[in-house]
């Protein structure tokens, strides 16, 4: 044992030796190798004062130093083994446990609580929720009560545009919106708006009796007209024509013509084309049961947004010139009561009416003159717009945005108030949804209240004409919720084509009672609750200013219209008394449906829209179109060149079917599971509104710049206007047909170039 401890002592505690040296040489002569190890010491031996070997060449069967001295004994040879093994086991033992503890980590103070972790974002394309228990959790959230709580919440008597009321309002939503874990923001705007005189008033002559109106016009010309009177029906085109086809004279008359059917802006619009230097207008009893003396109020910009800052966002830091829109009327117009037309119609002469025409009997002579005077004051107001984002998972930089007007006339309850609750509650059902049961959304959902919707849309067009760069490549689409409940006994729907499939899905999967609600209103065909969208809609500017598909709906009583609109009568007693007190139940219907669609839209990998729709719409205007110059050729041949062919539009038309066609199957066997080629897929899809705006025209000139759906001499709808001008003798009637003609063809191709992709994959039949 002593001759063991002092082996392994010399071994761990002896003299150091600095280094052992291996020495690999090939025998030359054969193919066995010679390994020869020596130690320090063995050097120390071999080498001189000055550190060179004195002897290079070692003798083969001379016997190494460790080998001399262990040889001398066996049994230190035996000790040596042992020590060896021993500690060999030792080594082993400690790696073994040390490894254990590495696989076993040590377990936290009970004490400490973990950090609660994040909600994790979805990565993948697969859906974390089934689409059947979306919509069944989204009908559980939205209750009668919670509707009917928020419907008292935000009742207002007075919310004007800038006012105090709107502002309050504006931060009740505000405050819902953070309250429901939702990002918010504030969008503030200077816009100018004419109101009616704050001294003074306007004022209407006939006759020698005077009267002072209450009600007015916004964005009517000011100053004072006088002219003989005459009567055109609701103001319409076909009205004008078929007064101009009397011969009547309307060169400087002051139009008195009935409320309903169009906008008061497309009234004042026509009759300036006829040369009228007034516009009257007034709610017939057979119309509007809303009493003699209700007054109307609205605007007359044949337009949306703020008419001195068009095409460009009314910013306080902007420094453009001073700049008006086309759409604003150079002639006065002002709202009367049911009474006061009355009045007047009664006391006209000169020729009858037409006999389509309901009312009195005569249309006005020379002799009927009447003064109208309008005094509105152009004020600049402070508004702003409130936002509140639920973000997306897998492309939270695409989103769907639905809006509400929060603005009235009066105390608008139709007209603001229940969208905005719907609004509301839509934005806390869905928050909840993604809170408490792990509903992910792949795209998010953008909440909007408007302000100054009342004066033409102005707060939803100057955020579109603010970030229309941003919008038109990541706003997919847009749901408005303004007068989204009139009635109960019918539903009416317009919006982009793009849309019209997903419309009739969700009505075919919603229900009421256990049935359906698509037979209940649509009877089996989707055209018969479809009607345009109207330029007076706060979903216009979307779809034909910024090219994102747009949605509005409403539930009507029948085929009437709602009377309240634009007056102080617009309350909740009057809408319960049309609806038989079924508001709260009918604005959780309208939840429903919006929310359907925007939730269909955010959850699903691929955008629920129908590419190929539109090419149904463009057929239909190319043979419109190939009729009426067919007619024009046959009738009058040397109003149309002889090189005139509609081959190009043809083929454009051709063109978008076919790539329609090719994307509608791209998308058929796309493989879900491939985030990046869905989002590839979408971004197609959301190119095929925004390329139907013509690039050949202004904003400034002409917002709504939509081929298809927009307004002005660009669009096809008009291309048939200007064929009916070549039979007459206006001179750019040609020149004006043949560049317009050429524009919307190219326009059509470069839709169907955009459509087909690759720049490899483009049709050049054209």
């Amino acid at each position: 044992m002593d001759q063991a401890r002092s082996t392994i002592s010399k071994i761990f505690n002896g003299e150091p030796h600095s280094y052992t040296r291996f020495n690999l040489t090939q025998n030359m002569e054969g193919d066995t190798s010679q390994v020869e190890m020596k130690l320090s010491s063995d050097v120390e031996e071999e080498i001189g004062g000055n550190g060179v070997g004195e002897q290079l060449n070692h003798n083969a069967s001379r016997r190494s130093y460790i080998a001399q001295r262990i040889g001398r004994s066996p049994k230190n040879l035996c000790l040596m083994a042992a020590t060896v093994f021993l500690i060999f086991i030792i080594g082993f033992m400690i790696g073994y446990m040390g490894q254990q503890k590495k696989e076993s980590p040590p377990s936290c103070v009970t004490s400490v609580l973990p950090a609660e972790a994040p909600a994790a974002r979805e990565t993948g394309a697969a859906p974390l929720m089934d689409w059947d228990d979306v919509k069944n959790l989204l009908a559980k959230k939205l209750t009668v009560a919670d509707m009917d709580t928020a419907l008292s919440e935000f009742t207002s008597d007075s919310h004007r545009a800038g006012s105090d009321g709107d502002e309050h309002l504006g931060n009740l939503i505000l405050n819902r919106f953070k309250q429901y874990g939702m990002m918010t923001w504030t969008d503030e705007h200077f816009v100018k708006v004419q109101d009616p005189p704050a001294s003074g008033s306007n004022r209407i002559t006939f006759k020698d009796r005077e009267e002072r109106p209450t009600g007015f016009l916004s964005y009517s010309a000011s100053g004072t007209v006088r002219g003989a009177l005459l009567y055109a029906n609701y103001g319409e085109e076909q009205d004008f024509r078929q007064l101009r086809d009397k011969n009547i004279n309307m060169q400087g008359r002051v139009m008195l013509v009935r409320a309903g059917k169009i906008s008061f802006a497309e009234k004042v619009a026509n009759a300036a084309r006829m040369d009228a230097s007034a516009v009257l207008i007034y709610p017939n009893p057979t119309d509007y049961s809303i009493g003699s003396d209700t007054s109307l109020f609205g605007h007359v910009h044949l337009g949306s947004g703020d008419p001195y800052t068009p095409g460009f966002p009314s910013f306080n830091h902007t420094q453009f010139p001073p700049v008006q829109s086309s759409g604003l009327p150079n002639i006065l117009a002002q709202t009367i009561t049911a009474d006061m037309g009355g009045k007047i119609l009664r006391q006209l002469g000169g020729p009858g009416r037409p006999e389509q025409w309901e009312g009195f009997g005569n249309l006005g002579g020379e002799n009927d003159t009447v003064t109208v005077e309008v005094n509105n004051v152009l004020t600049e107001k402070r508004i702003h717009n409130v936002f509140g984002v639920i973000k997306g998972f897998v492309d939270a930089d695409r989103y769907v945005v639905i809006g509400a007007q929060r603005d009235a006339w009066g105390p608008g309850f139709a007209a603001s108030t229940v969208g905005t609750s719907v609004l509301v509650e839509l934005a806390r059902s869905i928050s909840d949804m993604v809170k408490h049961n792990q509903f992910r959304l792949r795209r998010s959902i953008v909440f909007a209240s408007w302000s100054a919707g009342e004066y033409g849309s102005i707060g939803a067009t100057e955020w579109l004409e603010g970030y229309l760069s941003s919008l038109g490549m990541k706003a997919f689409s847009y749901i408005s919720l303004d007068g989204i409940v009139t009635g109960r006994n019918g539903f009416r729907v317009s919006g982009s084509p793009l849309m019209h499939k997903l419309i009739e899905n969700t009505l075919l999967e919603l229900s009421d009672k256990g049935a359906s609600l698509f037979p209940q209103y649509a009877k089996g065909n989707l055209k018969d609750i479809l009607e345009p969208l109207k330029l007076h809609n706060a979903a216009y500017p979307f779809l034909a200013f910024s090219g994102i598909p747009s949605l509005s709906f409403r539930f009507t009583a029948g085929s009437a219209e709602y009377q309240y609109f634009g007056t102080t009568l617009d309350n909740r007693e009057n809408l319960n008394t049309i609806t038989s007190s079924q508001v709260p139940q009918l604005a959780i219907a309208a939840g429903r449906f919006a929310g359907h669609i925007a939730l269909r839209l955010v959850h699903d990998h691929l955008l629920q829209m129908d590419v190929q729709k539109y090419g149904e719409v463009i057929r239909s205007h190319v043979v419109k179109i190939n009729l009426k110059v067919k007619a024009v050729r046959n009738e009058r041949p040397q109003l149309l060149p002889k090189d005139l062919t509609m081959q190009w539009l043809n083929s454009a038309s051709g063109s978008f079917s076919r790539a329609s066609s090719d994307l509608a199957r791209d998308i058929q066997n796309s493989e879900l599971e491939d985030v990046g080629m869905c989002r590839k897929l979408n971004d197609r899809i959301m190119t095929v509104e925004r390329n139907f705006l013509s690039p050949f025209i202004s904003p400034q000139d002409s917002p709504f710049r939509h081929i298809l759906l927009g307004s002005g001499s660009h669009t096809l709808k008009a291309l048939l206007g200007h064929l009916d001008a070549l039979k007459t003798d206006d001179r750019e009637a040609d020149s004006v047909f043949r560049t317009q003609f050429a524009l919307a063809t190219w326009t059509i191709q470069e839709c169907a170039n955009s459509l087909a992709g690759d720049i490899w994959s483009l049709d050049n039949e054209i």
